[in-house]
């Protein structure tokens, strides 16, 4: 396998890294912030929120990633005339993914805390939103934050799919490649050897927090 190009194009893969990172971590932080507001809303006693968190859930989990991708990337600009870079419109897509997985993993946690928490905060004063936002809520996190890190994995191999729509993350760079060079296999290779090392590395960071977690308790 000829790897003479990676000289001459190796700033193409540190740049669709950083990319990808990014995506992923913006996709994850603002997935986060929507799945606690859906979580909250699907365990809400009012029927109308559990209805539009479950309708959201079930539609976002229902249908493939690209047809939201290009649903975002070319049919909400028509909707909302932003004149938003290529990056935010994916990282917005990303997000909206993200935040339907993440508000089942942020359910489940809630519900995993023991009831007897939020009866002890109201026992001593605090309404059910406080009680909520300082003692089970943050009990919930510690109990899903595995689940949390293997979203971010999920998203890191996931984000390759909005090369699709021209954002330049790793994938859309190793096709480049692949198109300057007209070599159809080591750019490739390469690209899925960069992504393995990426969830690979995540991983094992994640084991690690794991066992300290485990230790902690």
């Amino acid at each position: 396998m000829n790897l003479d190009f990676l000289i001459k194009y190796k700033m193409f893969y540190i740049s669709g890294v950083a990319n990808t990172l990014l995506l992923a971590i913006f996709a994850v932080f603002f997935g986060v912030i929507l799945g606690v507001m859906l979580a909250l809303m699907k365990i809400s006693k009012k029927t109308i929120l559990r209805a539009i968190a479950t309708a959201y859930i079930e539609f976002l989990r229902g249908t493939p990633v690209i047809i939201q991708i290009y649903i975002i990337f070319y049919g909400l600009p028509r909707v909302i005339p932003l004149d938003l870079p290529d990056m935010v419109w994916g990282i917005i897509a990303l997000s909206l993914n993200s935040g339907a997985y993440v508000a089942e993993i942020i359910r489940a946690g809630i519900q995993a805390v023991d009831k007897g928490q939020m009866e002890a905060a109201r026992s001593i004063g605090m309404p059910f939103n406080m009680g909520m936002r300082y003692i089970v809520i943050p009990q919930a996190f510690k109990n899903i934050l595995p689940a949390l890190g293997n979203e971010f994995i999920v998203v890191v191999k996931e984000s390759a799919i909005v090369s699709v729509v021209g954002i330049t993350e790793l994938m859309y760079r190793a096709d480049t490649i692949r198109g300057i060079t007209y070599q159809a296999f080591a750019p490739l290779m390469v690209a899925a050897v960069i992504y393995f090392i990426i969830t690979f590395t995540l991983s094992r960071l994640l084991g690690i927090v794991e066992r300290r977690m485990s230790a902690s308790d």
